[in-house]
């Protein structure tokens, strides 16, 4: 193993150690003062200590993975299996941890929800965002990925959630704690994915220009990226022109933008949203990428 290689895993490791931080202190200041819903396994260890305070949380979470990591085992690899061993044992242990340190008092149960889905989304997108999981449902959603790789992860695990969070408003005889619950789930699939999927901000641009060769030249040189030409025909006029393709970075709109405008100022130039770009210049695939 080299050099290099340790470096990257050490860093993944303490981003997910962070993300590992973040998930227990959401959880223990927004949720469980609050008596919100939660998903997952974490879920039945809050029906469990509600019914009896005595058994820790955390503990609850360990044992009921087990199985669940066996099968994470067989179908995600070791690679999967050895990071979301090291989230869920971080997670379990921080949320005893801090649990036992300090008692969150409760406050209004719709900030709760709302800070409480946010925190936990930025969470687990950086978790997930380094092929770990927390485990429980979390690992389930990774699986469900495997068959379902055209749905984003978070609405597979928003999916496999609302059954956990039926089961703690019948615990807690509390309408209320599964639709707060509701809320701070959505939230946090739509900040995980944004997360996941949103900090990939890359565009694609398509150029109708009488000047292909010279547009073509000054993107090579000031933003370093390649242009793919595609052959297209003008509808009434039936001229024959190259239409340039470009995915670029989103930081790169303004300087294209000019230099487009600057060569040919009748240009048509269309901008278009483009996530998960792979390819030289951009992210590299993965087996099993999110």
């Amino acid at each position: 193993m080299t050099k290099h290689t340790l470096t990257r895993m050490a860093r993944d490791y303490l981003w997910i150690f962070l993300g590992s931080v973040l998930y227990s202190i959401s959880f223990d200041w927004f949720y469980v003062p609050n008596q919100i819903g939660f998903g997952g396994l974490t879920a039945l260890g809050m029906i469990l200590n509600h019914l009896s305070p005595a058994i820790p949380i955390g503990a609850v979470v360990l044992v009921l993975n087990i199985p669940i990591f066996i099968l994470g085992w067989k179908f995600l690899g070791g690679h999967t299996l050895v990071s979301s061993l090291f989230a869920m044992t971080a997670t379990s242990v921080l949320v005893d941890l801090i649990a036992a340190m300090y008692t969150f008092p409760p406050m209004d149960p719709m900030l709760a929800a709302v800070f409480g889905g946010v925190m936990l989304g930025i969470s687990l997108g950086m978790i997930f965002s380094k092929g770990a999981t927390t485990g429980g449902t979390d690992l389930i959603a990774r699986l469900l990925k495997l068959p379902f790789a055209w749905l984003p992860v978070g609405k597979l695990l928003l999916a496999v959630d609302l059954l956990m969070l039926l089961a703690v408003s019948i615990a807690f005889r509390s309408l209320n704690s599964a639709l707060y619950g509701m809320i701070s789930l959505y939230i946090s699939t739509l900040v995980m994915d944004g997360v996941l999927y949103g900090l990939d901000q890359s565009k694609v641009a398509y150029i109708v220009t009488s000047q292909p060769q010279a547009i073509t030249e000054e993107i090579d040189r000031q933003l370093d990226r390649g242009v793919t030409y595609l052959h297209g025909e003008g509808s009434f006029s039936g001229e024959q022109k190259l239409v340039l393709m470009c995915a670029f970075k989103q930081r790169q709109i303004v300087p294209l933008k000019a230099l487009v405008n600057e060569l040919d100022p009748a240009a048509f130039l269309i901008v278009c949203d483009a996530h998960e770009v792979l390819g030289q210049g951009f992210r590299r695939y993965q087996k099993n990428d999110i």
